[in-house]
């Protein structure tokens, strides 16, 4: 099968999924700055996410630019990712709601690592159908970044029953290693336009 429905698809909910969020935000009470502070949390929970929806659709555009087939196994992958990351607006409100207690910031926490861990079976699925020795699998090669990810998600969830504030450091720090889109596949993709490679 072609790629081309699984993009449209997934566009469209993470699209939904970023409308579903910045519905929730709120206007200040009062137009001054008091108002404003007032708000500055919700808004800034609001970023933090926007950004992971925003890094998971720029990743997933270029893992999908370098696959030529899927199966039902890849699709149900991809549903897979697209479930954890259409819960994150609730996950979200409920982290801001709740002023950044303890059990709201760890399911916040679990929320991301669980759709990290779902890119991972979706990126290695892809991988196993396109070949080894494919553009897509010389692009990823051992994935140092994912794992790094992962790893910061364990921390930041175990912080939680220490201090939130590590929690959050770890998800921004997360969010800060990923907002450049993956150069790998970027690289990848310049090199095989240069080649004619077709990334089979």
């Amino acid at each position: 099968m072609e790629t081309n429905r699984v993009e449209a698809f997934s566009d469209g909910v993470l699209a939904i999924a970023i409308t579903i969020m910045v519905l929730e935000l709120k206007t200040p009470e009062t137009p001054d700055l008091h108002g404003l502070a007032a708000v500055l949390p919700t808004l800034l929970t609001y970023v933090l996410s926007f950004v992971y929806i925003g890094i998971y659709w720029t990743n997933h555009h270029h893992l999908m630019h370098l696959t030529r087939r899927v199966d039902g196994g890849a699709l149900w992958a991809n549903l897979n990712l697209l479930f954890w990351l259409s819960v994150v607006p609730f996950t979200t409100r409920w982290m801001d709601e709740s002023s950044l207690a303890e059990l709201p910031v760890l399911v916040y926490g679990i929320n991301l690592l669980a759709a990290a861990v779902s890119y991972t079976i979706l990126q290695t699925r892809l991988i196993r159908l396109q070949g080894t020795g494919s553009r897509l699998a010389r692009a990823i090669r051992n994935d140092v970044k994912g794992k790094w990810s992962m790893a910061l998600y364990v921390v930041g969830c175990a912080g939680a029953f220490v201090s939130t504030w590590i929690s959050v450091a770890a998800y921004v720090a997360v969010a800060a290693l990923w907002i450049v889109p993956d150069r790998r596949i970027e690289r990848a993709v310049a090199e095989g336009a240069a080649t004619g490679d077709d990334g089979s």
